[in-house]
């Protein structure tokens, strides 16, 4: 009985420790990763107050995604959007625009421009249409103040930013490195993101493919270490997530915004190498390859993958928050994050949370 009066008085501490440290990080910067389903959606609110919606997911389905997204805005408090970028024009970032746009006062657009797929142009005209004359076409290295929180643009059209950031450096990962074909257009083109909050860093780099990754990272690391990181192509790492970015990056903690269905759990079977004799070999499995990433404490998902559901290739059940398939509650992550380096991630399903200290 004193054992068991002990382990429950431990785990009320440790509890109330945790929510301590969250309580005292309530000024600071927010993110929430909103389930879409295997599109993309991420929502920042700066400790100013003003926010920045990167990509809106997919479009139809009783217009699913945009109220996730509007539920998610209402939960930080938001009364508009003061801040959107679309990350490419494929139908899983861009296509809940519209309706989003008629559920919440939405600020300034941002995007990578009007080179656009035939497949992809009622969408790309549609948003232009929105976004009128508040709209920007960006270039790497432009920058987007949020009061105290930085975002970079690293990609966008091209070329990759010229200037490495966070103490990027020369990258020894270079030497042997495996090399892929390019990717589509769309995912060549789009717009990718860091951020900077104090001594925080994270980053988003939307779907890009593995060639751009190559030119972000070689000879140069350019966009330095990494303390949060949002996977690429929603963890289907079948033609992004480059051993030589991982490596150089290593992203101490990453959240990977998928669906049941799609993203992680897609075999890395098509990523044949262009120079295969010659590249060093690297792990084909994408939640491997993720957790033997140097310096990563912790695997973060939006979904449990149904493509794949072995344990061993899906990260700790209480740092996922959907575990079943279509037609789930549509839980989401989200992140508190003080300039002193330290954030917490919290899962909606089942109030679990974790504390990391950047370094």
């Amino acid at each position: 009985m004193k054992r068991t009066l002990l382990g429950a008085a431990l785990t009320a501490l440790l509890l109330s420790g945790s929510a301590a440290f969250a309580a005292q990080n309530n000024g600071g910067l927010q993110i929430y990763w909103i389930d879409v389903e295997g599109g993309a959606s991420t929502l920042f609110v700066a400790p100013t107050g003003e926010s920045l919606l990167f990509d809106t997911g997919n479009p139809g389905n009783g217009d699913r995604d945009a109220k996730r997204i509007f539920a998610a805005a209402k939960k930080a408090g938001l009364s508009r959007i003061d801040h959107v970028v679309i990350s490419h024009w494929h139908g899983d970032h861009v296509g809940g625009m519209e309706a989003l746009s008629k559920m919440i006062p939405l600020g300034k657009f941002y995007d990578h421009g009007d080179g656009v797929e035939a497949a992809d142009k009622a969408r790309h005209d549609n948003y232009v249409s929105i976004a009128g004359s508040n709209r920007k076409i960006l270039k790497a290295g432009d920058m987007i103040a949020l009061g105290p929180v930085q975002f970079r643009v690293m990609v966008s059209e091209g070329p990759v930013i010229a200037n490495a950031i966070n103490g990027g450096a020369a990258n020894p990962l270079c030497t042997n490195a495996p090399q892929m074909s390019p990717g589509g257009p769309e995912n060549i083109r789009m717009v990718s993101l860091a951020a900077n909050y104090g001594t925080f860093k994270f980053a988003s780099l939307a779907d890009l493919d593995w060639s751009r990754e190559m030119e972000l990272v070689c000879p140069i690391n350019k966009l330095g270490a990494i303390n949060l990181y949002t996977i690429n192509r929603h963890g289907s790492l079948d033609d992004s997530g480059a051993p030589a970015l991982l490596g150089a990056v290593k992203p101490q903690v990453v959240v990977i915004n998928n669906g049941p269905r799609k993203g992680l759990g897609q075999k890395d079977d098509r990523a044949a190498p262009i120079n295969a004799a010659t590249a060093t070999p690297y792990e084909r499995n994408s939640y491997l390859r993720l957790v033997k990433t140097p310096g990563n404490e912790g695997i973060w998902q939006i979904h449990r993958s149904m493509l794949d559901t072995d344990p061993a290739h899906n990260t700790a059940p209480d740092m996922i928050a959907n575990m079943e398939q279509e037609g789930d509650q549509g839980f989401g992550l989200s992140a508190v994050v003080t300039a002193d380096g330290k954030f917490t991630i919290s899962n909606d399903r089942n109030g679990f949370s974790k504390n990391y200290v950047s370094h």
